[in-house]
């Protein structure tokens, strides 16, 4: 049973850092295309950044492009989410995603494991 555990997230202050991970247990993780997505209060679960099994190919949401940066440690079964500058429209839950086929969507339904997320807050 594949097993995603995320952990880093918190309550900040706008401009501030934070660092998320994602322990994945259970599959082949360097098989894996490894997303981000993030859920506001509210509001529909959206893209944040994806990597490719390797970590050759990324991509990000625009709204986070230039302050996010996504990397993954296949020795360690990791991904992490690199925030910088966070803004309180960055508040929301943020959920890591494995595609155990793909090399990593922008697309929700192409995941096919999911963690239940931490919680990102950030005041102005």
């Amino acid at each position: 049973q594949v097993r995603l555990v995320e952990s880093g997230g918190g309550a900040v202050q706008a401009g501030a850092s934070l660092r998320l991970s994602c322990v994945v247990s259970g599959g082949a993780f360097d098989t894996y295309g490894m997303g981000w997505f993030r859920q506001p209060p509210g509001k529909e679960r959206e893209f944040v950044a994806a990597i490719s099994w390797g970590g050759v190919s990324k991509r990000y949401a625009d709204s986070v492009k230039s302050r996010f940066t996504i990397s993954r440690d296949n020795s360690q079964n990791t991904v992490h989410l690199q925030m910088s500058g966070l803004k309180p429209e960055d508040t929301a839950i943020y959920l890591c995603a494995a595609d155990n086929v793909g090399p990593g969507s922008t697309i929700m339904r192409e995941y096919d494991y999911w963690g239940l997320g931490t919680q990102v807050t950030v005041s102005s």
